[in-house]
């Protein structure tokens, strides 16, 4: 895990998301991998059984109604990665995560949006046919960001 006196940060977050049963694997996953907030845009999160952690009181939540209302709050120095199917999309497994970021994922059946892709300083995709559930794509993203020391920016 990433030491809290050196700089660097991550967020993670879904756009539109579909199921709060999704919202709450991922905020546990969040929690466990030392995210330092979630956040949501568009659709609200909803308490639910999945979050057994509680990771919505032990950090920060967000919720931004657009997307436009989300990327004007960004941290200062931080870069967005957009996780998404897309053929400018870097794969994950060469991607160098940069050390202040937001990771920012779609929802299984729209993916993010065209603002929300233009807008990503970096697109990363996984060796998959099809997309993966929400919640298992992020837990994979902060997994790999995890496992990799070497980190960009």
């Amino acid at each position: 895990m990433i030491n809290n006196l050196e700089q660097g940060f991550f967020g993670i977050g879904i756009q539109n998301g579909k199921t709060p049963e999704n919202l709450g694997v991922l905020w546990r996953s969040a929690q466990n991998m030392g995210a330092s907030f979630i956040f949501t845009i568009g659709n609200r999160y909803a308490k639910q059984a999945c979050d057994t952690h509680k990771a919505v009181g032990a950090m920060p939540y967000f919720h931004y109604n657009t997307f436009d209302d989300f990327y004007k709050n960004l941290p200062k120095g931080a870069m967005l990665v957009g996780v998404e199917l897309n053929e400018k999309a870097e794969h994950l497994e060469t991607f160098s995560h940069p050390r202040r970021c937001v990771y920012l994922l779609g929802a299984e059946d729209h993916g993010l949006s065209k603002t929300a892709i233009d807008k990503s300083h970096y697109l990363v995709k996984f060796k998959s046919e099809l997309s993966l559930n929400v919640s298992v794509a992020g837990s994979i993203i902060m997994y790999d960001r995890q496992a990799k020391i070497n980190f960009s920016n």
